[in-house]
This record gives structure tokens, sequence and C-alpha cells, in this order.
């Protein structure tokens, strides 16, 4: 399994860092197929506050992973009106999970995927994303079918298991969450964070089709 994080010049560190993190946990854990990959339309980005970092990937090759994330920053809109970029980005949600975080859900919308799904995402984001014509839910996740978004910077935690239990299963979604959860409360992070999940994967019984270009 491959999964892209969509990170572009000023990301905001915690939406693709938390979730690279979380994700990588299942190749850590002696999964030699499992692969996240940094994905931007240049060979270096750098986060809205200074950390510049390498991508593994282009954007060309995130359209063929079996997971795509988008993440938020301030240069958002930006991007979003650079057909150079967007352009390079030909995502399938019949064929891969998709999802985007906070202003990342904008992206989404740019890309024609949304549709009439509701979504979510942060408090700064949330007019100008309503004015593109997206219904904003009051929540931290939803996910309907393959297409998951979240809002606010913790909730990269909601992505990450939602991702790896509709790619691996929700075993290791749990021990995930465990692992990187808070000492003393382990048992109430993971709890309230499979409640957000449960409806979507109670729907969702296997992961869609994978890519293997």
């Amino acid at each position: 399994m491959h999964i892209a994080i969509l990170t572009f010049d000023g990301f905001n560190e915690l939406d693709s860092l938390i979730a690279y993190g979380m994700l990588s946990r299942i190749s850590l854990l002696g999964d030699a197929n499992w692969k996240v990959s940094i994905s931007s339309p240049t060979a270096r980005v750098t986060s809205m506050n200074g950390l510049t970092i390498d991508a593994h990937i282009n954007l060309k090759d995130a359209n063929k992973a079996d997971a795509v994330l988008i993440g938020s920053g301030m240069k958002t809109r930006e991007v979003a009106n650079d057909s150079s970029i967007l352009s390079q980005l030909q995502l399938n949600p019949e064929r891969q999970l998709i999802a985007a975080q906070c202003s990342g859900t904008f992206l989404l919308a740019k890309l024609g995927l949304i549709g009439q799904t509701p979504a979510c995402t942060d408090s700064s984001s949330k007019p100008w994303v309503q004015a593109a014509g997206v219904n904003i839910l009051n929540q931290a996740f939803f996910a309907h079918g393959n297409l998951a978004t979240a809002g606010g910077c913790l909730s990269a935690q909601y992505i990450s298991a939602w991702m790896i239990a509709r790619l691996k299963g929700l075993a290791e979604a749990k021990e995930a969450l465990h692992y990187f959860s808070p000492v003393g409360e382990k048992d109430e992070y993971v709890a309230r964070a499979l409640s957000h999940l449960k409806a979507n994967l109670l729907e969702q019984s296997v992961a869609p089709e994978t890519s293997r270009a």
C-alpha cells in the first residue's frame, strides 16, 4: 500500500507530519509493502513556520497511490488557482482513498471531488471553503465512501486512523492510536478517535481497488 501526503509551500507542519508519523507506524511494525510519501510539486517545500523538507515523489506519482491525503497551509488558495499544479492531479475516489484536512478541503472542491457530500475544515478556512459551495459540518471528521475530511490541526489522528483501518485493518488502527496517545489517557483517547470512524467503517467492509501502476 502506498499513501501520498500532498504537501505544498506554506504547509502546516502538523497536518502533514503528524499524519506521516502515524501512518508510518505500519511499516515500522514490519510491513515492507506499506509506504508513506510526501508528495509535492517541487523537490523541496517550506512550511508556514520555515521548516524545509524534501519531497519523496512528485504530484503525478500521487495519482498512482492507493490513498492520498491533502494537507493544508497558508498558500492553499494560491495552489488552488494555479492550473499548472492542479492539472497534475488526477485523483479518483473509485480506486483511491482520498482525504483532506482543513484548507485541503478547498482543494478537494477545486478538483471536483466533493460534490454534494458534506465536509469538514478548520474555522479559519471555513468562509472561503463555503464560498466554493461546500456544505461544512461543525465536527472534526466526516467520511463517506472513500472520501474523508477533517477540521483542525490535531484531527490528523482521525484521518490517519481511518486510512489505516480501511487499508490495513481496525486492529492496526487501534494499535497506532494507542501507541501515539498520551500516557494515562490511552483508552479514552482511542475510544474517542474510533467513535469518529465507526459509521464509515461499518459502511465500508473492504478497501477500494488498489492501483498497481
